[in-house]
Order: structure tokens, then sequence, then C-alpha cells
């Protein structure tokens, strides 16, 4: 059989869990799920499920979890009335499956209180 070697996986330190590696990733710094997926050494798909509690889970820490819409390479069609966080297969205008991630950042809400 003829098998790629596997780079070894780096675990996290034991005190931090995968949402806490998830939140310092994209605090103030936005990024993929991809992204996140090879920094904190998880599936992208427990990023996706992750990203939703995160989101729900912030909100009492003034803060909130920005998206940049993901955004069509061809046609330029920007999915900014999604809801959901995992990026679409293919563009509504053009049929193009070509498309730019959404990226994830948490961002501290402005203090309205003060003006």
């Amino acid at each position: 059989m003829n098998r790629r070697a596997r780079k070894p996986a780096v675990p996290r330190p034991a005190q931090e869990t995968a949402r806490r590696a998830v939140i310092t990733l994209i605090r103030n710094h936005p990024l993929s799920a991809r992204d996140i997926s090879g920094q904190a050494h998880m599936t992208e798909k427990d990023v996706y499920s992750h990203l939703e509690h995160i989101r729900l889970s912030i909100h009492a820490t003034g803060e909130f979890l920005e998206i940049t819409p993901a955004e069509c390479r061809s046609c330029g069609f920007v999915f900014s009335k999604r809801d959901r966080l995992t990026p679409p297969g293919r563009c509504p205008v053009c049929r193009d499956e070509f498309i730019f991630e959404p990226l994830f950042a948490i961002r501290r809400r402005e203090d309205r209180s003060r003006e």
C-alpha cells in the first residue's frame, strides 16, 4: 500500500479547550473555517459547530462574532443575507461553484451608552 506520511498532530495545552482555542485564534483577526481548522487541529465540521456555540455564548462578554460573508469569485455576488455559517455550494446568480469562504472574527461591541 502506498500511504502518505501524516504529520503528527500537535496537541493543545491541557488547560485549553477547543472552543477557547478557536476564540483565541479569531479574536480581532478574521480567519476562514479552513484556516481555523488547520491552526486549531480539528476538522472544518467541528469548527462550524464551535462557531455556532461561540456566536451565542460570547454575547454576555460584550463581544460578537463578526462574519465577512462569502462571495462569488466569478460575478462578485455577496451572500450577505445568509444566516448559516457554512459556505454556500454555488452562486444563485451565475451558478458558479468557485466561492470565497466566509471569514470569522470576534469583535468588541461599541459602548453606545457613553454617547
